[in-house]
């Protein structure tokens, strides 16, 4: 299949009906879950659920890019959703997607949120042939991390604040060496890690 034929696979396969029973099952999901849940748990769960976008092989790059893509849209869905109708707040992170209680907020979600119009503009995806994928894939993680700050990019290291940055360090050299595609680690993971060592300490010396 050429490039082209994938951007047309993106626009054709995936209607709102299925976008819609996406959403209600994430739904029933994080409703039903007792804490928090990662990303990877929830594309586990959804193969095998009626999801075709999520049965394929994540075999490259843009499959990993189009799932993940897709699943955060509905998430960001199910989020206004939630906050619409005050029934919980979802906090949305790929390390941690948890659904939370209501709490009225004085800007509640009309804050700009460059994530949410992110995901929720399906143009984004339909735009995004595997050649662009791969072209940003290095930087793309690094966007993210930037929008979300350095909570979200010791999240990526699984730590928290107060922590110093020799325990940074060896947590990134730890991860490195698990993650290490000649090792038989996952590429994905370790250009997150990477974005997210770029993002900290970036952010450390300025």
């Amino acid at each position: 299949m050429d490039m082209g034929d994938k951007t047309t696979l993106q626009r054709d396969a995936v209607s709102e009906a299925d976008l819609s029973g996406l959403c209600s099952f994430l739904l029933a999901t994080l409703t039903a879950s007792a804490g928090p849940i990662t990303e990877h748990q929830l594309l586990a769960r959804l193969k095998g659920r009626g999801f075709p976008m999520f049965d394929l092989p994540f075999a490259d790059n843009w499959s990993l890019f189009r799932a993940h893509f897709l699943l955060f849209h509905c998430l960001y869905r199910a989020r206004d959703t939630l906050w619409t109708e005050q029934k919980g707040h979802l906090h949305i992170h790929a390390l941690r997607i948890e659904l939370a209680p209501y709490s009225p907020a004085p800007a509640g979600l009309v804050d700009h949120d460059p994530l949410r119009e992110y995901y929720l503009d399906l143009s984004q995806l339909e735009e995004t042939t595997e050649a662009k994928v791969e072209e940003m894939i290095s930087s793309f993680w690094t966007r993210l991390a930037s929008l979300e700050g350095r909570p979200a990019a010791l999240a990526e290291l699984g730590l928290v604040d107060p922590v110093d940055d020799r325990t940074i360090k060896r947590r990134y050299r730890e991860l490195a060496m698990r993650h290490h595609p000649d090792r038989g680690g996952c590429k994905k993971q370790q250009q997150r890690i990477n974005a997210a060592m770029r993002r900290l300490f970036r952010r450390h010396d300025t």
